[in-house]
């Protein structure tokens, strides 16, 4: 079983120019349509490029496809540099950064103006930080695993143990401490002036994950149960179709624009969530959709496939955005969610949950830090030290599987190492490199190591084999973006409608 674990990346970068500003060009046509293409589609902005791989048995293996990747992008957007860091660039004013198109079919109009409903309800800067996705599942055959009645349960006490602990990924892997400080222009904030240009906080290790990254205020009232399927779907169903009154202010169409064009519309619908992806959880439950349907439909008919863990930043210090370490631990990390006792959550615990993740983004190597456990306050360390103790044998296990060799007890061992020694944490090597390299400037810092991964990826040489597949792939996407353009029988208006009618996600 541990042989079959499989896990996909999802990694999103910046297309910025080589003086570190952002890039305001099209999402490049030789990358094929960002619609359609498999492995190469953009986020919110036409410059906020996602890179996807397959589902793979092995971190090398996932790994290497993803450099792959890296490699032919790098080929076909000229002298522009993919950020290497997850807060922006230095960004312009928020009019000049454009939405991602995705093309005239209906399913192309609602992804866009579903980005422009982000942009009114959230301001587009939010919207314009990168993260890593990472995507995990058991294999088939593992079902029934001992303890659970099927697969949803198991992943879903999974579930609630990695919103427990996932305080430890932020304190280990967090990447953001500082920003440029043009991201927030105009918002209230509490961060410290490092250098002209550059904010921070002195502890913080993922300011991405904390109060100014994807954390809506608005979304703190979701009381989303993660005891069950059917207790989540049905807290999720609430937040998809029920009008919330300051977004029912924003309106669904401008009534100054003619026209079924995109821009006549401000919003895909006026409840708290316009469709799921809104909801912003560091991991959701995820399964394969089918075209057109909804993904809360798609669970509920056939059940949890795989976990996404949306807490992971951007590794600036790997060229690809993670390193195979760091996945490895994910391995061992998600296997001791799923394997430990996983009781029923509440709504005090879910709301300890929400403050132990903000104290661990924005204070996280604080000496002394405390956390909530079971209504008591515990050390952050030492909480640490105990989860990575219980992972010793997951991680032994899994090195057993691999032929014995140590790579899983090596990532333990140095998380090990790192939640003893804060100094040798990325966030901390982040701030120390500013200070003593690029004048305590993060967009100098964030430019410097950007470059330097274009440098690396570009001396190694894609092979033939490799470029021609990915250029099959992109005009592939092309086509199949024509003729869904030209299948659509319906107006995007009664399109719309139906996509979000409460049937879409009943079963």
């Amino acid at each position: 079983m541990l042989k079959g674990l499989r896990r996909g990346i999802e990694k999103e970068s910046l297309r910025v120019r080589p003086d570190g500003t952002l890039a305001l060009t099209p999402h490049p046509r030789p990358l094929g349509s960002a619609l359609k293409h498999a492995h190469i589609t953009t986020d919110f902005s036409e410059a906020l490029i996602e890179l996807i791989t397959s589902v793979h048995a092995s971190a090398g293996a996932c790994l290497a496809q993803l450099k792959r990747i890296h490699q032919f992008v790098y080929r076909h957007i000229g002298d522009e540099v993919l950020w290497g860091a997850s807060m922006p660039c230095s960004l312009p004013d928020e009019d000049s950064i454009p939405i991602a198109r995705y093309g005239d079919s209906n399913i192309g109009r609602a992804k866009t103006v579903y980005r422009i409903g982000l942009s009114h309800r959230y301001g587009k800067r939010m919207q314009m930080i990168a993260g890593l996705h990472y995507n995990f599942s058991l294999p088939d055959a593992a079902w029934p695993l001992p303890g659970y009645r099927d697969a949803n349960e198991a992943y879903f006490a999974l579930i609630r143990n990695f919103r427990r602990h996932a305080w430890l990924l932020l304190y280990l892997f967090g990447a953001s401490p500082a920003v440029c400080s043009s991201f927030v222009e105009g918002r209230k904030h509490a961060l410290q002036e490092l250098a002209p240009g550059t904010l921070h906080l002195p502890h913080a290790t993922s300011l991405r994950m904390g109060r100014l990254g994807y954390l809506s205020e608005t979304q703190d009232s979701l009381a989303v149960s993660y005891n069950s399927l059917e207790s989540y779907t049905a807290s999720l169903e609430g937040a998809l179709t029920k009008p919330y009154p300051p977004y029912e202010a924003i309106g669904i169409r401008e009534g100054r624009v003619a026209g079924d064009g995109v821009d006549s519309y401000r919003q895909l619908a006026t409840s708290l969530l316009q469709i799921e992806n809104e909801f912003y959880s560091a991991i959701r439950p995820k399964r394969v959709i089918r075209p057109g349907e909804r993904p809360l439909h798609a669970l509920r008919e056939r059940g949890v496939e795989y976990v996404e863990v949306r807490a992971m930043d951007l590794d600036p210090f790997s060229p690809v955005g993670i390193g195979a370490g760091t996945m490895r631990f994910l391995d061992v990390f998600l296997l001791h969610c799923l394997l430990s006792d996983s009781p029923p959550d509440t709504q005090a615990e879910l709301e300890a949950v929400g403050r132990n993740k903000l104290h661990a983004a924005s204070r996280g190597r604080e000496p002394g830090l405390r956390l909530e456990r079971n209504r008591e306050k515990v050390k952050l360390r030492e909480w640490g030290a105990q989860v990575l103790a219980e992972c010793e044998p997951i991680a032994a296990a899994l090195d057993a599987a691999a032929d014995g060799r140590s790579w899983h007890r090596d990532a333990l061992a140095a998380a090990v190492g790192a939640v003893q020694d804060p100094a040798s944490l990325p966030s901390a090597r982040i701030l120390s490199e500013m200070q003593q390299s690029y004048g305590s400037s993060y967009a100098h810092f964030a430019l410097a190591r950007s470059l330097e991964h274009r440098s690396a990826l570009q001396s190694e040489p894609l092979p033939p084999e490799a470029e021609a597949r990915f250029a099959r792939a992109a005009e592939e996407s092309i086509r199949k973006q024509q003729e869904i353009e030209a299948a659509d029988r319906v107006d995007f208006e009664t399109y719309r409608r139906k996509y979000l009618s409460h049937e879409s996600l009943r079963v």
